[in-house]
């Protein structure tokens, strides 16, 4: 039975300024998408001369730019109406104090979304050619986030079998039992192994919108079985059919995924975004 070496949170000291680990994930989760968009901008279609023009290291760096605003509006935002709507209903004002915590995948998607919208109509590109360059430029940056919730300590895993020989017990659990350390699974899932499918199938030219639906329907089935270790918010509990309110998110991410799968050799789909 493992212990969690219980991390001080706090990587680096500067005087008043204290730097966090929690935070360099997201720093290492945006160069990570840098670094994967400069690769992404050498493959096809994204290299080709043709209309309207090729992808630069300009296009990545302003798409980088107001994604890095999505994912932490929108991140904020949709865990205060996914998760605790009455709460911040009554105190409005809490929204904005992001250093307590309180971030939604789901809430992030959205907000990457909404910036992929403008990026595309500015530049009056097609919305799922834009999906499909950045879709595998995301499960690097989750698997960094993993790993600053398991230096945190938070975020960990239902009560495990006595014998399993990884089960950790964590002391911020309140519980000596051992748990499934599940922000190592969802490192391994929705991060590495994502990561790996979805970079070997988009290495190739595929239909406009295929990449986009292969993450959606990728994440929600890893994120789907995680959530089956993962403790559930202890203010939600399970909910509807015994699922976490993580399972249900990801339902309409695996069905809009598949139906965008179909739909993905429709010619409408690649119509540019109008300014």
């Amino acid at each position: 039975m493992l212990i969690h070496p219980q991390f001080n949170p706090i990587a680096l000291q500067l005087g008043p300024v204290a730097i966090h680990w929690y935070g360099l994930s997201y720093l290492v989760a945006f160069a990570s998408a840098m670094g994967i968009g400069l690769l992404r901008i050498r493959q096809e279609p994204f290299a080709s001369t043709q209309a309207p023009r090729p992808w630069t290291s300009r296009d990545l760096e302003d798409l980088l730019f107001f994604g890095v605003l999505g994912v932490i509006l929108g991140g904020r935002l949709g865990y205060c109406l996914f998760y605790k709507p009455l709460y911040y209903l009554q105190n409005p004002f809490e929204i904005f104090a992001i250093w307590t915590g309180g971030m939604s995948f789901h809430g992030g998607l959205l907000g990457v979304i909404g910036a992929m919208i403008w990026f595309a109509r500015s530049r009056q590109r097609s919305f799922w050619q834009v999906a499909d360059y950045v879709a595998p430029c995301v499960p690097l940056g989750l698997a960094s986030g993993r790993v600053g919730n398991f230096i945190n300590g938070e975020l960990w895993g239902r009560f495990a079998p006595a014998d399993l020989p990884w089960g950790m017990v964590f002391p911020q659990s309140g519980s000596p039992l051992p748990r499934h350390p599940s922000q190592v699974y969802q490192f391994l899932l929705e991060g590495i192994l994502l990561f790996v499918l979805l970079w070997l199938y988009a290495r190739k030219p595929r239909p406009e919108g295929r990449v986009a639906a292969f993450f959606l329907i990728g994440y929600g089935i890893f994120r789907f079985t995680a959530e089956f270790f993962r403790e559930p918010d202890a203010f939600l509990g399970t909910l509807a059919l015994g699922m976490s309110m993580g399972q249900w998110l990801c339902l309409p991410m695996i069905a809009f995924g598949a139906w965008l799968w179909g739909r993905a050799s429709d010619k409408k789909l690649s119509q540019p975004l109008a300014g």
